[in-house]
């Protein structure tokens, strides 16, 4: 990989692991970044690193964009103001992607006004498969170059290498892009479930053909765990067409509450997710080929 002399990779709180990674993957600079709170929540931030002509990457994952939004931007900016030849921001989980429409009347659309926010601030972004349902691509939202690491190849590969003749499963419509693209890879068969949501918490679903099943390991794979219902709902339905125990897979490891206990006591065999969120079930890292793309942006 190419040896990036003048890049310094920053950490904002949280992401230390994935800073050392980057740096250690581009061969470039650890830089040093003091974060802390005033007794009033105020940010106090100063970069410990001289910046002028460097090219800065910031590493954060997005994953709790209400916290880390003020020490972002104070850095990009900071940085820009000290003279860095560059900024970018490195964000395996891209935040306020959810809102991608005025559902009701006066509603916030903060998928674009969060993205016209950073992209003012910083001038390249890499992510990993963003949650895009009505947007298409970054592109629509974002005004600085967006790169998607797709996660895919590596969820195939950590499946082709772990479960024995499995059958991969969409928990719901949305999913189908991310577990025919996964399955594609794979060299597995794969079916969509059809979902009935009656609120954030209350969904269910069923398989269109089960037996189709039948002889196979399920494997759930979806982009987002969140709340987790979607999932329980469908490690129930599999359970109950005496199947073997599904695993369950995802890309982004939110788990908001009690999800990740809600999967195993629901049934699942393993829950196993990347690691663009840091979580006790990543087994699949991204980093490597998050260091590949930011070099095709350095050059």
């Amino acid at each position: 990989m190419t040896v990036h002399t003048n890049t310094a990779v920053f950490a904002l709180p949280g992401n230390e692991t994935l800073a050392a990674a980057l740096t250690t993957e581009l061969h470039a600079t650890a830089g040093a970044l003091a974060i802390r709170r005033f007794p009033d929540g105020e940010t106090y931030l100063r970069f410990d690193t001289p910046v002028s002509g460097c090219k800065v990457i910031l590493a954060c994952s997005l994953h709790h964009p209400d916290d880390n939004i003020m020490p972002l931007l104070f850095a990009a900016s900071t940085a820009r103001e000290l003279g860095a030849a560059s900024i970018g921001l490195v964000t395996p989980y891209l935040g306020y992607m959810r809102q991608d429409k005025r559902f009701q009347e006066g509603e916030a659309v903060t998928s674009a006004v969060f993205a016209q926010l950073l992209s003012h601030h910083i001038d390249w972004l890499v992510t990993v498969d963003p949650h895009l349902h009505r947007w298409h691509t970054l592109d629509e939202i974002y005004s600085v170059p967006g790169t998607v690491v797709p996660a895919s190849p590596l969820l195939a590969a950590w499946i082709k290498t772990n479960v024995a003749s499995p059958v991969l499963i969409g928990p719901d419509a949305e999913s189908e892009q991310w577990v025919s693209a996964v399955a594609q890879i794979a060299g597995a068969p794969h079916v969509v479930l059809e979902k009935v949501r009656r609120g954030d918490r209350d969904v269910s679903v069923s398989i269109p053909d089960p037996a189709a099943l039948q002889g196979r390991t399920p494997v759930l794979v979806d982009d987002i765990i969140s709340t987790g219902r979607t999932m329980v709902a469908a490690v129930r339905h599999v359970k109950a067409q005496d199947l073997a125990p599904p695993i369950c897979v995802g890309v982004h490891a939110v788990f908001a509450g009690d999800a990740h206990q809600a999967l195993l006591a629901a049934g699942a065999a393993r829950v196993v997710t990347t690691n663009t969120i840091p979580h006790a079930s990543n087994c699949i890292s991204m980093y490597r080929a998050l260091a590949s793309a930011i070099s095709g942006l350095q050059g």
